[in-house]
């Protein structure tokens, strides 16, 4: 019998308030500069990123940053200047369904906060619920359903994060929503609004699954996003979530989902969302220069 056998295993140590910290240090002093926005690119939508000529870090050089292990998420930091805006882009995010930790998987948007930003921008692919949550439209979040059964502010209190009772009645920034919507539709790009449920993943969700979200409200379904929007809030960040539709929830279409059809359907949204952020930013940037 191994002399470890029934041994307990220690516990790993959960990134916090110092973690954060230290990976903001390091993201500053590498980028030199303060970033005033920060953006998370979801599946698919990580040449976003080459827009912006800068600083690259890859994830495995900043502390305490895990890494991300799902394809079309390369795992990089994007540190510059996009439309006279400072911005910190992360090519790349972290899922619970990774077998992360919620605490691990806010760590990036934490230390954005602390390195300055004010703004988070947060986008993902999503399955569409909703007649008006077409393929090859975006979705802003009016608000979300939590379907994961994790949060990441759960544990102990650290107030250097913020209250750990976070009021989410206006999670999704009501003015950067609107602001959204009027980029979009002078590009010509669909961009509606929208209730978006989080599961935990990996798999699809079933079509009984599908029916029973569309009843309680939801217009698209996906696997990400909610854990960071939660964590921004509680540091009192203005949030903007959109969402690109690549696909019909399960039973809603003929077609079998797959993550191929997603990483297919953010390559093409990844051209409408840089255009997107070229005049989202460019009207933000007033408040920086």
């Amino acid at each position: 019998m191994s002399r470890t056998a029934g041994r307990q295993q220690p516990a790993r140590r959960l990134p916090g308030y110092a973690e954060a910290r230290r990976a903001a240090q390091y993201i500053v002093a590498r980028g030199r500069l303060r970033p005033k926005v920060g953006i998370i690119l979801g599946s698919g939508l990580g040449g976003v990123a080459d827009r912006l000529r800068a600083a690259v870090i890859p994830y495995g050089a900043i502390p305490h940053f895990p890494r991300s292990t799902v394809r079309g998420h390369a795992g990089e930091l994007h540190l510059g200047k996009w439309a006279r805006t400072p911005v910190a882009i992360l090519a790349g995010r972290l899922h619970l369904y990774e077998g992360y930790h919620p605490a691990e998987v806010v760590l990036p948007t934490r230390a954005l906060a602390l390195a300055g930003i004010e703004i988070l921008i947060v986008t993902c692919a999503a399955g569409g619920i909703a007649a008006k949550a077409a393929p090859g439209s975006w979705m802003a979040f009016s608000d979300h359903l939590n379907f994961q059964s994790l949060n990441p502010l759960a544990g102990l209190e650290d107030e250097r994060l913020g209250t750990r009772f976070v009021d989410l009645t206006r999670a999704y920034d009501p003015d950067l929503r609107a602001l959204a919507r009027r980029c979009a539709g002078r590009l010509g790009v669909r961009c509606s609004e929208g209730v978006y449920a989080a599961l935990l993943g990996p798999s699809f969700e079933t079509p009984a699954e599908i029916r029973a979200l569309k009843r309680l409200g939801a217009d698209a379904v996906g696997m990400s996003a909610v854990p960071e929007v939660i964590a921004a809030r509680q540091l009192n960040l203005r949030v903007l979530a959109l969402a690109s539709i690549t696909n019909r929830a399960a039973g809603l279409s003929r077609q079998p989902l797959s993550h191929e059809e997603v990483l297919a359907g953010g390559n093409e949204a990844a051209r409408q969302l840089g255009r997107l952020l070229d005049d989202l930013l460019a009207e933000l940037s007033g408040q920086w220069i």
